[in-house]
């Protein structure tokens, strides 16, 4: 069965290479992957939206993601501006980039999830990367809350992405949030 994601994040927040990362995980294990971006104003700071597909046979549609299974969210101001939710199907997941509770991020939510993460990837950033660049330690979230595809593999396709030392710090980034996100049933 296809697996729909869809990234929130602003420009200059990786939204869009967290959802081609994502895509070449799945890919490693083996799965038919597609990840595109879709721009509105292109400009730092402005929302950004990206998507990744995942099935385990070719992928034939060529549309935006307007029914997602998955929604992660970047930069959390977005859930005062944005419907992230919108069009999340029943027995959702939303996995955001936040410090705030859970009782804060539903409250700003237009749909409730069936599954919502929670992680502070910003802080995770900031301690090992040194920038709030948080598109790679979001998608240690990601594989935690969802099963999609394995931690190894996140951080195998993070590495091919960002060689060297920049690589494995992003690697630990995702280890990291993956150790710390707080999945809640609802």
């Amino acid at each position: 069965m296809m697996i729909e994601i869809r990234f929130h994040g602003r420009g200059g927040q990786g939204a869009v290479t967290a959802a081609n990362i994502l895509a070449s995980a799945a890919f490693l294990e083996g799965k038919y992957v597609q990840a595109f971006p879709f721009f509105g104003v292109e400009r730092r700071g402005a929302p950004v939206t990206a998507f990744t597909r995942i099935d385990e046979k070719p992928i034939r549609i060529k549309t935006q993601i307007y029914e997602p299974d998955i929604v992660v969210v970047l930069d959390p101001s977005l859930l005062d501006t944005v419907d992230v939710t919108a069009g999340l199907k029943d027995g959702g997941i939303v996995i955001v980039n936040t410090e705030k509770s859970k009782e804060e991020v539903l409250e700003k939510l237009k749909k409730k999830p069936a599954k919502l993460a929670l992680v502070d990837a910003t802080t995770i950033a900031l301690e090992i990367l040194g920038l709030p660049i948080t598109n790679t330690a979001i998608l240690g979230a990601v594989a935690k809350a969802t099963g999609v595809v394995s931690l190894e593999h996140v951080q195998k396709a993070i590495q091919d992405v960002f060689s060297g030392a920049l690589g494995e710090k992003n690697a630990k980034a995702a280890e990291e949030a993956f150790n710390k996100t707080v999945i809640y049933e609802l």
